[in-house]
């Protein structure tokens, strides 16, 4: 019996040296990736030519924000004061529809082809720019309507995390972050607890979201609904200075996370580590209430909401490619 349970005791020390040995490996390769740099880690001069100018694409109205193209090459914005659907076709802006009494503030294309919609009133819908049919997806969790939304966006499998910051703030960090998973209407709590969650984006492995903690000036990461290790915890992706905090996000194809900054009049780039690039300002004569941003055929667009304008810039990056025109 002495040497059942000795024999026993053995196994499970090497079981639990096993685990942390397992642990630790694991985590280095999830977070040693690279060597100490030598010399500063980055230049904005990797995303953007020295030479490269912003372009005036579109001028609107209201507070135009949701930017993001179909797959014939349109841009498509909403403006929550007006309660406005933008499209711009042809360098011509006009008003695909308005629904008075609501507050559209962000916008993803399916790839169905339907515009998926977050409202300041609570509501996710979605809107077919053909049939102009607009169908009401979630506007309530556990039973009780939901608090105001703001943006959104699709995982690769067709999954919908959307941000709900009404009532929050730096001082009231009670904002949530929903998840709705591929063909279905019940939304899952993803994150609470946040100081006003603003825009959202994926990670280009599709590991990560992060959240814009509009309230505290940063991006926090947190392991994705797809996340394959569930050692990473979520945790501060970037801090800033300046203006009042991040809004919307992009990422392109090596993992850069793109950063609309209000009330900067810039976009700040960092990479798939949390080390920033730099800054890319929008010209002088531009506002500075960035919002949100997006990529199309080589150039990065940002709509600015003071003057609303939209302004594009050719990078050196290729962004990722949404889930609507997969």
């Amino acid at each position: 019996m002495y040497k059942v349970k000795k024999r026993t005791l053995a196994v499970t020390v090497l079981l639990i040296l096993s685990l942390i040995t397992v642990t630790v490996v694991g985590a280095k390769s999830l977070y040693v990736t690279k060597p100490v740099p030598k010399e500063e880690r980055h230049s904005i001069s990797e995303i953007v030519h020295p030479s490269s100018q912003w372009e005036k694409v579109a001028v609107g109205r209201g507070f135009m924000e949701g930017i993001n193209f179909d797959r014939s090459g349109n841009i498509w914005m909403v403006s929550p004061p007006t309660g406005e659907i933008i499209k711009v076709e042809d360098d011509k802006l006009s008003i695909a529809e308005t629904y008075a009494g609501d507050l559209p503030v962000g916008s993803k294309f399916h790839k169905d082809g339907r515009l998926f919609i977050t409202d300041v009133t609570g509501k996710l819908y979605a809107y077919d720019p053909v049939t102009r049919e607009r169908t009401t997806i979630v506007d309530s969790y556990n039973g009780q309507p939901l608090n105001g939304l703001n943006d959104l966006v699709f995982d690769q499998s067709g999954g919908l995390y959307f941000t709900e910051p009404m009532g929050s703030s730096a001082t009231k960090p009670v904002g949530r972050v929903f998840y709705l998973p591929p063909n279905s209407e019940e939304p899952v709590l993803f994150q609470e607890g946040i100081a006003y969650p603003n825009g959202i984006a994926i990670s280009a492995n599709g590991q990560r979201v992060y959240i814009s903690e509009f309230a505290t000036n940063r991006i926090i990461s947190v392991p994705s609904k797809e996340a394959k290790d569930a050692r990473e915890t979520p945790f501060v992706f970037g801090q800033f200075e300046g203006g009042i905090g991040p809004d919307g996000l992009a990422v392109d194809t090596e993992g850069n996370l793109y950063v609309a900054h209000f009330q900067a009049g810039e976009v700040v780039v960092l990479d798939a580590s949390g080390f920033k690039y730099g800054t890319i300002r929008l010209p002088e004569d531009a506002g500075t209430f960035t919002t949100n941003l997006t990529f199309h055929n080589g150039y990065l667009y940002v709509t600015e909401s003071l003057k609303n304008e939209v302004w594009r810039i050719k990078v050196k990056k290729e962004g990722l490619q949404p889930y609507g025109l997969q």
